[in-house]
């Protein structure tokens, strides 16, 4: 036990604790991928938020900043809380329809896509090495989505393709609005909207869930709380750079899990684009570290995780938490 405690503090605690908590993530996104056989992406999305409300309320009561609910930019917010809605129905049906590797290595073209509507919305300057980069990780997605080639497109790739874009403009605007706006706010919204838009569909779409899988979607509320704990674990202790790249570690659990579970075999395609995304990937996070680089490194902000709207952001969580620290006498 003492060998694991001088583990966890010493300089490879930070990835190691990532590398844990994407390791949880994954298997978080296991049971979406195995209750999407059975049920639809809304019911999924609606009881995912139901069971990560009783955490949020517990948050807000933590949260020590005055003022109330009202979004100080409530054009952004709204256009934010639209954004994590449409991806938490977009990325739960596209883990239920597309082989986990193929997804991961979809979605990991967040980062690519970060970059490039950091430009509009937040000015940032993107130079000769970054561009390059997001235009050789777009060259990857081509690469695993093969257009023309095999069974060809289908509505899983275009869905995992509008998760990834809406994700990217969500944390986009988060990085614009974040230092305005209270992280309750932020954090409640994108919940309340999956709720009310999600139960309102649900009458049309719902299947009765016997116990088990039940049980299973508290099983992924605990794995996303945990996994995000390990996150902001990570985040405190190393820099940024480091712990981003952890995200790609998924690609492996996707590989052993997608064998495991569903007999998924991950063809050679799949394998070069993802590691071509995950290459450019990297590259921008480490070029947002350099100094006079990026003036709001819209990346290494991220904390990493697509945001579903589903439950609170490990970014979220933090700030809550240092907050509440900060008040502590």
């Amino acid at each position: 036990m003492s060998s694991i405690n001088r583990l966890f503090q010493s300089a490879f605690a930070g990835p190691l604790l990532a590398l844990s908590a994407f390791a949880l993530f994954s298997a978080h996104d296991v049971i979406v991928k195995t209750l999407g056989g059975s049920y639809s992406p809304v019911q999924i999305v609606f009881f995912s938020v139901l069971l990560g409300l009783p955490l949020a309320m517990i948050l807000l009561m933590r949260d020590p900043t005055d003022g109330n609910l009202l979004p100080r930019r409530p054009g952004w917010t709204a256009l934010r809380t639209i954004a994590a809605v449409v991806t938490g129905v977009t990325v739960f049906y596209a883990f239920s329809v597309l082989p986990l590797a193929q997804t991961y290595a979809i979605l990991f073209a967040t980062p690519l896509l970060i970059t490039v509507l950091s430009v509009p919305l937040l000015g940032e300057r993107v130079g000769l090495h970054r561009g390059a980069a997001v235009l050789v990780g777009l060259v990857g997605v081509l690469i695993v989505l093969r257009p023309g080639q095999g069974e060809g497109l289908n509505a899983g790739h275009l869905a995992a393709l509008v998760g990834a874009f809406t994700s990217a403009f969500a944390s986009i605007i988060v990085r614009k609005i974040g230092a305005e706006e209270r992280n309750v706010v932020l954090l409640l919204y994108p919940m309340m909207a999956n709720l009310l838009l999600m139960g309102a569909v649900l009458p049309f779409v719902y299947q009765p869930m016997p116990l088990g899988d039940f049980g299973a979607l508290a099983l992924m509320a605990a794995l996303a709380l945990v996994a995000s704990l390990c996150v902001i674990a990570a985040y405190k202790r190393a820099p940024a750079f480091q712990i981003a790249p952890m995200q790609y570690s998924q690609i492996i659990w996707a590989v052993i899990f997608g064998a495991l579970f569903f007999g998924e075999r991950v063809d050679l395609f799949t394998i070069a684009g993802a590691g071509v995304i995950i290459a450019s990937g990297i590259y921008i996070v480490m070029r947002e570290d350099r100094a006079n680089v990026s003036d709001n490194q819209p990346v290494l902000a991220t904390r990493t995780r697509t945001d579903t709207g589903t439950f609170p952001r490990a970014s979220h969580l933090g700030r809550l938490d240092t907050s509440a620290e900060d008040e502590t006498p």
